[in-house]
């Protein structure tokens, strides 16, 4: 009897790499510094280093453009010379000495030079962040071996995913937080702490990706299909010109066939086919950039208090990432489905209703701008002035006055009067007109003070306000420069006036926020000074005497009275109304920009991905990052041309410039003709066939290199390409 014997050959399952937890921890420390920092960068430039709206937006713009074009730079990097390790250990180092830099600055204590220390750090950021983009994501994926551990690698990409949504959303809500409600250094705001907390973690993302230095599997690098495009394309020019008459080819890269062959310039043709289409796409990314800019400083000038809680204006950013973790599936199950029973199907189709959707958010943008321009101070023209007189005493004063067109005027007791409108006459930049004021009030009348004389002194463009209050027994007229304008950062102005004589000082005691105290002399007339928005007790020593409410955007002027010895009258007079605009209005602009983000970023890279040649995807990654490198460029072209002069015209411009775009967009989308069978259907299925047929690290990585640029914005989708691999 034979017996026979059978043996089973099982491979034992590859061990997931340890390594992946330092390359997952890092990218959460690494996103959280860069949104943590970019959140609060555009009012920190504002505020403290005191630049204006349009030249904050310009610094805040080009530094995002440089942190999309330096991947660029860091892939040739990696790929050709140190390889990935190296390319993400230098770069970071570059990184952190930035954020180091910036939070350094803004230590007000150490007098360093805030303005050059940012704008050098935001270079050495822009350089880190953007050269190690396209790397990292790429060498977590070098840790895996394919085709064995293709469902490992699937799970690693929605760890790291999570891990960006994770340090994105953390940081954009929380950095809001340390900036205002933290206060520090005997300010009221506190950006040290708020550029401090990403930078170290920063430094750990560095300390993390250096501890499993042991456990990486590092490649040698093998050269980067960048430069292979650009020396190819030179190499048919240079030929072209030498050859063209005596060698005609179909296509001018045909010249280059003969030193790089057929296959390469192939691809290649392919890809510039594509990047016709990328001539438009720019534009969306200069209006989609703006939330961090000037969305922004339109929510500064807003009413963020509900239900108790005050909204910080850059907290406002939040809404967008939030927003396409809940879109993404909305669309994928109900809107799409909707759109293709009207024709809609097509990526290109997709793409071009997700940009005309960015151009309705701006013009959203732009009547809630008209809203908040009737909100705003009443400035004198050029050729009228401004005059106010508060009266600090206790009786009614009437004023006879040979000011044109105002003859007479009456100010009530410890009231005020407004004249916004007075016309000088023409060429007069400044005059002076007289004045008599008289009262029949008995208590002025027993106190010597019943009629005073004297001049106003008023300047064309310019405001004047005078303070009638009690001086040696008798009424005075306190003359100073005054000013409507509100608080460029949304906070309220405050300026005292006292006519009291037992006291030199008073405090304002917040009375929410026991740290915030503002200890005001009573002589300084012409200091208008910007607070804490919020309720505040006012005390003569420890003694309180009156409550006042100072809410955003608003400027008051506060007159305080001693009508008998340590009895006091405080009376707040409201000069430039608060910020009415409540800043939920916001909310369907990021709605709308958000829904065509859905429908423009993520088709785009499906499409992108779907179309270029096997060989060229890691390249047409590139150039999609180029074209948000240039949308914001384009912003800092128009703010610094100054086309138009009011805000809202700039969003409409922004609009008009982003439908006249995807008008173009359109007729380019119907030249071009689909290189697969479906008729260019570019799902998310279809891409995970093409990865799983093709069985290559590289494939994989390059959408990935570029979906990371977006932050956690374009998270789900990426899950979503990768969860049945």
């Amino acid at each position: 009897m034979v017996s026979t014997r059978f043996e089973v050959n099982s491979t034992p399952p590859v061990r997931y790499p340890r390594s992946i937890f330092f390359i997952i921890s890092n990218e959460f420390s690494e996103r959280f510094n860069y949104y943590g920092m970019r959140t609060v960068l555009a009012l920190y430039l504002t505020q403290k280093l005191a630049y204006s709206n349009d030249t904050a937006t310009v610094i805040y713009h080009i530094f995002t453009s440089l942190a999309y074009f330096f991947p660029l730079m860091g892939a040739i990097l990696a790929d050709s010379w140190l390889g990935k390790f190296k390319t993400i250990l230098y770069l970071s180092i570059v990184y952190c000495a930035g954020s180091t830099l910036i939070a350094l600055g803004a230590i007000p204590p150490l007098n360093l030079p805030a303005t050059s220390m940012t704008v050098l750090g935001l270079l050495f950021i822009a350089v880190g962040s953007g050269g190690i983009k396209p790397c990292v994501s790429a060498f977590g994926g070098d840790q895996f071996k394919l085709p064995e551990q293709a469902a490992q690698l699937a799970k690693f990409f929605s760890l790291f995913y999570f891990s960006i949504n994770a340090g994105s959303l953390i940081s954009t809500t929380l950095t809001p937080i340390l900036r205002e409600d933290v206060h520090c250094f005997g300010d009221n705001s506190c950006f040290s702490l708020a550029f401090g907390v990403p930078a170290v973690l920063m430094i750990l993302a560095i300390v993390i990706f250096v501890c499993g230095r042991a456990m990486y599997t590092i490649k040698k690098p093998s050269g980067n299909m960048i430069v292979l495009v650009f020396k190819c394309i030179g190499n048919a020019l240079a030929v072209r010109s030498k050859e063209s008459s005596t060698s005609p080819r179909a296509h001018w890269l045909d010249y280059a066939e003969s030193k790089y062959g057929k296959g390469i310039v192939a691809d290649i043709k392919a890809l510039l086919k594509i990047l016709i289409l990328y001539i438009p796409l720019p534009v969306f990314w200069a209006l989609f950039d703006q939330q961090g800019s000037r969305w922004t400083f339109q929510a500064t000038r807003m009413d963020g208090e509900l239900a108790g809680y005050t909204i910080k204006p850059d907290q406002m950013q939040v809404i967008n990432p939030l927003l396409i973790l809940a879109f993404i599936p909305v669309f994928e199950s109900v809107i799409y489905p909707a759109l293709a029973k009207i024709g809609i199907r097509r990526p290109l189709q997709k793409l071009s209703l997700g940009g005309l959707l960015a151009g309705a958010a701006f013009v959203l943008s732009g009547f809630v701008e008209i809203a908040l321009d009737s909100t705003e101070a009443m400035l004198p023209a050029a050729h009228e002035a401004q005059l106010r007189v508060f009266n600090g005493l206790p009786c009614d004063y009437r004023f006879h006055t040979d000011i044109p067109n105002l003859a007479g005027f009456s100010v009530p007791s410890r009231g005020a009067f407004e004249a916004l409108h007075v016309e000088l006459p023409p060429g007069l930049a400044n005059g002076t007109f007289q004045f008599r004021a008289e009262t029949s009030e008995i208590g002025c009348v027993r106190e010597n003070m019943t009629e005073f004389s004297g001049s106003f002194s008023l300047q064309a463009g310019g405001a004047v306000s005078y303070f009638i209050s009690r001086k040696g027994g008798r009424s005075s007229l306190l003359e100073y420069a005054d000013t409507a304008a509100k608080d460029r950062n949304g906070l309220p102005r405050m300026r005292l006036l006292a006519n009291v004589r037992t006291t030199k000082q008073i405090s304002l005691r917040h009375n929410g926020n026991a740290d915030v105290v503002y200890n005001v002399a009573l002589n300084q007339y012409d200091q208008l000074t910007s607070v804490t928005e919020g309720e505040y007790g006012v005390y003569v020593g420890e003694r309180p005497i009156a409550t006042v409410k100072l809410s955003p955007g608003g400027v008051y002027t506060l007159i305080l009275d001693e009508f008998l010895e340590n009895e006091f009258n405080l009376q707040t007079h409201t000069i430039t109304p608060s910020n009415s605009v409540h800043m939920l209005w916001l909310i369907p602009q990021y709605v709308v920009i958000t829904a065509g983000e859905v429908m423009f970023s993520i088709t785009g890279l499906e499409f992108s991905y779907s179309q270029a040649p096997e060989s060229m995807k890691s390249v047409i990654q590139a150039f999609w990052l180029l074209t948000v490198a240039i949308g914001n460029m384009l912003v800092v072209f128009i703010a610094e041309a100054k086309f138009v002069q009011s805000q809202s015209l700039e969003f409409f411009l922004f609009a008009a410039l982003m439908f006249l775009d995807m008008g173009l967009f359109m007729v380019l989308a119907m030249r071009y003709r689909y290189s697969d069978t479906t008729g260019g259907a570019s799902s998310v299925e279809s891409i995970e066939v093409e990865q799983q047929g093709k069985k290559k690290q590289h494939d994989a990585l390059a959408i990935s290199d570029t979906l990371s640029e977006r932050s956690a914005k374009s998270t789900t989708y990426a899950n979503e390409a990768y969860r049945e691999d």
